[in-house]
């Protein structure tokens, strides 16, 4: 058995934690020893889902207020008995508003249940953990250093060219040049 997170093999199928990371591998050992499914979670997937969900009664409110508003109110104003159309009317609106909210409030949301562990393949081929075809690093790059050159003589600046000039040193000089056109 190879550890899922860091790949390193086991002495034993029975071994706890894995000995470089620390990673626990007692649920792994049993996932292993059922053919990748644990028996405990095929209680959870038996069980009898329930009819009466969020969204069954969400569905149930806006099917409500459509068959009232879309079919029996036309039907009434069609049989000429307006007082009826009017109420059920009032009966598609009001009761599919009163379901939506008691349906909101009320009534449990539905679990969607996965199958956690689908026929894997194991863990080498999912994840190329030991492949010799597939390594973790880029191949081994070195650049000799005969490439790095040495700088050019003269390209390098003075300090003096560095040093900050002073902002007043250009106003003066203009200065002194009208002066002396005076």
């Amino acid at each position: 058995m190879h550890c899922p997170s860091c790949g390193q093999q086991q002495v034993s199928n029975e071994t706890k934690f894995c000995s470089r990371c620390g990673f626990p591998l007692g649920i792994v050992s049993d996932v292993l020893a059922h053919g990748g499914y644990l028996p405990q979670l095929a209680e959870l997937s038996k069980k009898k889902k329930s009819f009466l969900t969020r969204r069954n009664g969400l569905a149930f409110s806006l099917i409500w207020c459509l068959f009232f508003l879309l079919i029996m109110a036309p039907l009434w104003g069609i049989l000429d008995i307006d007082k009826l159309a009017g109420a059920s009317a009032i009966i598609g609106i009001f009761g599919g508003l009163i379901l939506l909210v008691s349906s909101a409030i009320f009534l449990k949301k539905d679990v969607v249940r996965f199958d956690l562990y689908p026929q894997m393949p194991p863990p080498q081929q999912q994840y190329g953990l030991h492949g010799a075809s597939q390594s973790a690093l880029p191949p081994q790059q070195s650049v000799p250093a005969s490439f790095y050159a040495q700088p050019q003589a003269g390209r390098w600046r003075e300090t003096n060219d560095l040093e900050p000039s002073s902002v007043t040193e250009s106003t003066t000089r203009l200065l002194n040049e009208q002066e002396g056109q005076k």
